[in-house]
């Protein structure tokens, strides 16, 4: 009796008891397809899901910026906009002689100064209680946000009947100790005041809680270390606490700075309304005499040179900035 022998495996057995469509040309092109859809999947989903930002960006940040830009050299009218007519740097040689601009600059500085260093010295000081542990410091952290989710509108609003001549609270308040009323708006200091005040009280929390988040962020080592030195709080604060913050002050110092460049909502809303900040410009910012200049003298290319002034005095504001924060991490390093 005589065993059948098995019959030797061919390469056309193997590829048959293979994986199904191994040696299909239509199956291997799908696959490398799926994978080059694959790689471009991974290459450039990221672009797609960042490109609204810059679709945004571009239409209405960079585009209204060249924009502007091209009609500040031109002489154009709110009633004509399409018609211009080139002047060159004529708009911006006229600002050096128009001494509403200069007054406009002058309020803009003066309330800037007015607004931002109590501003910041209140957040500073705020921040540095809240960062010790209170109780209900919770509740306090939600409330300093408070003013800063209020409306410009209903806090100008609320401010100006505060500051109200013959009615206001704060005239009866000063009353009470003799003081004469005083008429707010009228005075130059007066209303910048008022303006600035109306700035503190919105952005002072918010700075509180930079700040405080900063502080919390110093190791705890270094407070235990000069507590058992015997150092007080205030020499906790003035040795360990401020150089620590300098990067935080000086950030906190730029954007409340470029935000007093900016200014335009408070003065407006303060005097009902108007773009002419006051009977004679006392509290008229470069913000309002910008508004003024394009929206009712209707000149569209002198107020597309003062939108570009501003522009430029934040770009030198931010490299004031580069150059301090490169200085005082040259001067830390030195120091270290």
């Amino acid at each position: 009796m005589t065993t059948a022998r098995p019959r030797p495996t061919t390469t056309a057995d193997r590829g048959s008891r293979g994986p199904a469509g191994q040696n299909d040309p239509k199956a291997a092109k799908r696959a490398a397809r799926r994978s080059r859809r694959y790689r471009w999947d991974i290459k450039y989903s990221p672009y797609a899901f960042i490109s609204p930002f810059f679709l945004f960006f571009a239409a209405f940040g960079l585009f209204p910026l060249l924009y502007t830009g091209w009609a500040s050299l031109h002489q154009v009218s709110l009633n004509r906009p399409n018609e211009m007519e080139w002047v060159g740097f004529d708009n911006f040689t006229r600002l050096w002689d128009d001494e509403f601009f200069w007054n406009a600059l002058q309020n803009t500085f003066t309330i800037g100064i007015i607004s931002t260093v109590p501003q910041l010295l209140m957040a500073l000081g705020l921040a540095h209680l809240l960062n010790y542990r209170l109780r209900g410091s919770m509740l306090f952290r939600v409330a300093m946000l408070t003013p800063y989710a209020t409306s410009v509108a209903a806090a100008a609003l609320v401010f100006a009947m505060l500051y109200g001549r013959d009615y206001g609270a704060i005239n009866w308040a000063l009353g009470l100790v003799g003081i004469d009323n005083i008429d707010w708006q009228s005075g130059t200091w007066t209303s910048q005041f008022a303006v600035s005040s109306i700035v503190i009280w919105r952005w002072t929390g918010y700075n509180t809680l930079i700040y405080l988040a900063a502080m919390q962020s110093i190791p705890n080592d270094l407070y235990e270390s000069a507590a058992l030195d015997g150092a007080t709080r205030w020499q906790q604060f003035r040795h360990i606490t401020l150089p620590s913050l300098r990067p935080t002050i000086l950030f906190t110092i730029v954007v409340s700075t470029i935000g007093a460049t900016q200014l335009f909502g408070e003065p407006m809303l303060f005097g009902g309304g108007g773009a002419e900040g006051g009977a004679s410009g006392q509290y008229q910012t470069l913000g309002l005499y910008l508004y003024q200049m394009g929206w009712f003298n209707r000149h569209l290319g002198r107020a597309s040179a003062i939108a570009w002034t501003m522009f430029l005095l934040l770009i030198l504001i931010g490299l004031v900035y580069w150059a301090l924060t490169r200085w005082i991490g040259r001067a830390g390093g030195e120091e270290e």
